[in-house]
């Protein structure tokens, strides 16, 4: 984490003494070994005073995350449904108390079965949006605009560039493309198994959004399964897609559009954080899947 930038570096430099505040002000013991995710430590705790031997887990993020930096407003406002529950929060120093959860996520269930998880998550998270939350318009804006200034010779299909840009546009204009709160990154490995309820949520990048914003991460993650189904890639990703969109209920032709921007946008990153001529074979692998995607939902 720290070879990111200077802003990485600082933040795990700050880490120990940071866990081990919070570990003494709120009277948690280790109970575990720790674990990390892109952004966050994650510590297994139980917790001392009046609840003492309550098993939780405390997260501590990234204060340079702005996707995360209302984590904590979104799960306050989901209280429990769907979500993991939320203990306690101090917002400023990025760190969560959370309900400790099973070891278990989608990653092992039948896709089907897990696309109908997913769906029915949505329906207990998309709620009116709490003022805080940015608008998903924002950052669709600011990420088109990067996508429409890459060089026509990058490595791309230009006409699905634009495709992307266009459409971006649109949604950035669009009344119903904010107003929900939405998970952000939900699949297979941000759900976990509960005790109290089958199955929640957990590592929301929540916005104020669109629903239909939701199903592409299910698309990309597990993507390396879908050409070993026997049916192909592109018929995987349209079997994704329609288990999602028709369990939810969700606007196909809206979602599909939403899943040609977000996968052009992933692309561009791929692209940012790998420039050529001699990228890396991960890169030019997640290019390709990318651009499956893309084709697959709109054949």
């Amino acid at each position: 984490m720290a070879g990111r930038d200077a802003g990485w570096a600082d933040w795990v430099d700050r880490l120990p003494r940071l866990a081990d505040a919070l570990l003494a002000e709120w009277e948690l013991a280790v109970d575990g070994l720790p674990m990390h995710g892109y952004t966050s430590l994650v510590v297994p705790v139980r917790s001392g005073g009046t609840t003492a031997g309550t098993p939780a887990v405390l997260k501590v993020t990234y204060d340079g995350d702005d996707e995360s930096e209302h984590e904590h407003l979104a799960l306050q406002h989901w209280a429990g449904r769907g979500a993991v529950r939320l203990l306690r929060a101090d917002p400023h120093r990025r760190a969560l108390l959370l309900e400790r959860l099973r070891a278990r996520d989608l990653g092992d269930v039948e896709d089907g079965e897990a696309c109908e998880v997913v769906a029915g998550l949505y329906a207990q998270l998309h709620v009116p949006a709490p003022p805080q939350l940015r608008p998903l318009t924002s950052y669709t804006e600011r990420w088109g605009s990067e996508l429409a200034a890459l060089p026509r010779s990058a490595p791309l299909p230009h006409r699905l560039v634009e495709q992307a840009v266009s459409l971006g546009r649109d949604f950035v204009t669009d009344a119903a493309s904010t107003g929900t709160m939405v998970h952000g990154d939900l699949h297979y490995s941000n759900v976990l198994a509960a005790e109290r309820q089958s199955w929640v949520a957990i590592d929301p990048k929540p916005m104020s959004g669109d629903p239909h914003y939701e199903p592409a991460p299910m698309l990309w993650n597990r993507f390396e399964e879908l050409g070993t189904s026997g049916q192909g890639v592109r018929k995987g990703v349209r079997r994704r897609f329609h288990a999602l969109v028709d369990a939810a209920g969700l606007d196909e032709d809206r979602a599909r559009d939403w899943v040609v921007v977000r996968m052009l946008h992933n692309a561009m990153w791929a692209l940012q954080d790998d420039p050529g001529p001699a990228r890396r074979p991960a890169t030019e692998e997640w290019l390709t899947a990318c651009i499956a995607i893309v084709k697959a939902v709109q054949d």
